[in-house]
């Protein structure tokens, strides 16, 4: 079948790229620099398989920035466009997708639609009202950036807000493209395929909380974080995965800014959320007071982007710890290389690595990384175990 993918993201490309293992896939993007790459068989985003499978596989992908020609005669179109929380207006800004629904109804009224994009719980039953006839249905995407195409080939599970015929065909493309037999599918309604990824976010975060409070104490009383970790989670119900410490949470489908997370439970009593985020506050604070207590004159910030083998640094936590060394009068450098512009919140950037590591009295690094093994004395990293 024809299948469209609207958005060449993280999580639009890595679709794109797996069901076109078996399919005819054309992905649309308004950005005519990422479609050229892609047609080239050159990964736009920095992730290993997704690159290797575009130069190495057999894939019926084409991109384009014609939406018409993406999607007329689709049968599929899965909807990939970003979205964010608007922090100042105090809503979910989802302009964008829905630029994407006018296109699809003005090229093809019979497709499937497969929205995959982050949305507010209640959008796809509302959105429906808008778009009446549009066969529109959520399902949740779990991945993380970096290792978006692996998580699809390797999915814990899928889940798609629906119970139909056509939610099915969804589920079957995502299914026929992952390498495992075993992955578990769960058709639900629309509201509840998206409150699951809201509560599985919301625990992701309280998670994170809660190793970063667990580090936070140990570096106070100067005792082995590391070690505490590893004997909390021979605890079978607690576990040894998703506990490495970090600045805080961020990004994509984490909770993109404070406000988000705590508008999302504005209705309900929400007790742990407002401990979560009052949690990824203040650890920004202690974190930045350790620092500062090196007494550096030049502080330096590596890479802002949220994940290892990521270029993406939208909302990433490592700002929050910038902003906050800035606001001291302690002026911060920045090494990243997947920034263009020549600054970042009135930041300098670095072009070279050489340089901003002689220059830099201490270099905060979310991820530790082999380039600075030769200066690891001036790192200061919450990364225990070289892993998100």
């Amino acid at each position: 079948m024809k299948i469209a993918v609207a958005g060449t993201g993280y999580v639009g490309l890595s679709i794109a790229v797996l069901a076109s293992q078996r399919h005819e896939v054309v992905a649309v993007d308004v950005i005519k620099e990422k479609v050229d790459l892609i047609n080239k068989r050159i990964s736009p985003i920095e992730d290993h398989e997704i690159s290797d499978f575009l130069a190495n596989k057999k894939l019926s992908l084409r991109a384009t920035t014609n939406a018409e020609e993406a999607y007329k005669d689709a049968e599929v179109i899965f909807v990939a466009g970003p979205t964010d929380y608007n922090s100042e207006g105090d809503f979910f800004d989802t302009s964008v997708i829905e630029k994407i629904f006018d296109d699809i109804t003005k090229y093809n009224k019979q497709a499937i639609v497969c929205i995959k994009s982050t949305i507010p719980v209640g959008y796809t039953v509302n959105t429906k009202k808008k778009y009446p006839g549009m066969k529109l249905i959520f399902s949740p995407e779990f991945l993380r950036e970096g290792k978006a195409l692996y998580d699809n080939l390797h999915p814990s599970r899928i889940i798609v807000g629906a119970k139909s015929a056509d939610a099915e065909i969804i589920a079957q493309i995502l299914k026929e493209g992952s390498l495992d037999a075993d992955t578990p599918v769960l058709f639900t309604e629309p509201t509840e395929a998206e409150a699951i990824k809201l509560f599985a976010n919301s625990y992701l975060a309280l998670r994170i909380a809660y190793f970063n409070e667990l580090d936070s104490y140990a570096l106070k009383y100067n005792l082995d974080t590391k070690q505490i970790i590893e004997g909390v989670g021979l605890d079978p119900r607690i576990g040894l995965h998703y506990n490495n410490p970090s600045f805080g949470f961020g990004g994509y489908c984490l909770p993109k800014d404070t406000k988000q997370l705590r508008a999302n439970y504005k209705n309900v009593p929400n007790n742990i959320i407002q401990a979560i985020v009052d949690s990824n506050s203040t650890r920004k604070d202690f974190l930045t007071d350790v620092i500062i207590s090196r007494k550096p004159d030049k502080v330096g910030i590596y890479r802002l982007v949220m994940k290892e083998g990521s270029d993406n640094f939208r909302a990433s936590s490592i700002q929050g710890i910038m902003k906050r060394i800035n606001a001291r009068g302690i002026e911060c450098v920045l090494y990243e290389p997947a920034l263009k512009e020549n600054k970042f919140f009135n930041s300098r950037k670095i072009e070279s690595l050489e340089e901003f590591k002689k220059i830099s009295d201490v270099i905060v690094a979310n991820r530790m990384h082999p380039e600075l093994e030769d200066v690891k004395e001036k790192v200061f990293t919450r990364d225990l175990f070289t892993r998100d």
